[in-house]
């Protein structure tokens, strides 16, 4: 057990280290210059100053060695557009929004998806079924940018409820969070209807009903515990993924979360 562990434990860092190097590589292969790209082109006696303040006149090799070397003591630099600022200190500013409006989105998909599957799933072939199979199919395949512009329009221009953007009180976080919701909710409920309709046609299941015991206790102990194996298997893995916030929700509404900075960081 211990050989295994080690073992994954390396090939995260070989991972780590291959990460790091193409992303490296890549950003140095783009054509352009971080000081020639403002508004005004800097002299040429300025720019050749700065990239030698900055290492960047210095060979590739040397470069990658003192940027994993910073990275390790947990310097990640200065960025060019806010130059008074580290980018520890950036992540610090905006890192608490995109966590509260991720652990808000997971706080409303994962038991509304849940909910929606059981009822769906123990109401099989019925109109509840064919509206939470129709719904999720639809959460699926509209973007939330899309939704977010149709909450804004509706209840922020049309009725007046809710800001259509920015940040302080809790009425900013309503539709960003609902537009956000929609995909884990709608993945939540169909993988949990499709679980639980496997362990409702299982052996087990149809023993247990067949001995007499109650069907709550055959939906709880029998079905509910075995078809939560392959939704915690699927669904757990994309946590990370919505803690780390989405770049077109923060954009659209206004936020100052930490998903701008995909966009506009360089």
């Amino acid at each position: 057990m211990a050989r295994y562990i080690v073992g994954r434990l390396l090939g995260l860092v070989f991972v780590l280290f291959a990460v790091s190097l193409i992303t490296f590589l890549l950003t140095r292969a783009v054509p352009g210059d971080p000081f020639a790209s403002g508004e005004r082109e800097l002299p040429e006696a300025t720019q050749i100053a700065r990239a030698a303040k900055y290492g960047f006149d210095q060979p590739l090799l040397v470069q990658y060695g003192r940027y994993i070397w910073n990275v390790l003591h947990g310097d990640f630099g200065i960025p060019f557009q806010s130059p008074s600022q580290t980018v520890v200190d950036l992540i610090k500013d905006t890192w608490p929004v995109t966590i509260r409006v991720g652990a808000l989105t997971l706080l409303v998909s994962y038991p509304l998806g849940i909910l929606l599957g059981l009822l769906a799933a123990l109401n099989r072939n019925t109109w509840i079924d064919y509206g939470v199979t129709f719904g999720s199919t639809l959460g699926m395949v509209l973007p939330n940018f899309v939704v977010a512009i149709w909450l804004i329009l509706l209840f922020s221009v049309g009725l007046g409820w809710f800001p259509t953007g920015g940040w302080g009180s809790p009425a900013h976080l309503v539709l960003p969070v609902i537009a956000y919701s929609l995909l884990p909710t709608a993945l939540v409920a169909r993988y949990t209807r499709v679980s639980l309709l496997e362990s409702l046609g299982a052996d087990h299941v149809r023993t247990a009903r067949a001995k007499g015991l109650a069907e709550r206790r055959v939906l709880v102990w029998h079905v509910a515990r075995n078809a939560l194996i392959p939704f915690v298997t699927i669904m757990i893995p994309e946590i990370p993924n919505i803690l780390t916030g989405s770049i077109f929700i923060e954009q659209i509404f206004r936020l100052p979360g930490l998903g701008r900075f995909f966009v506009t960081s360089t």
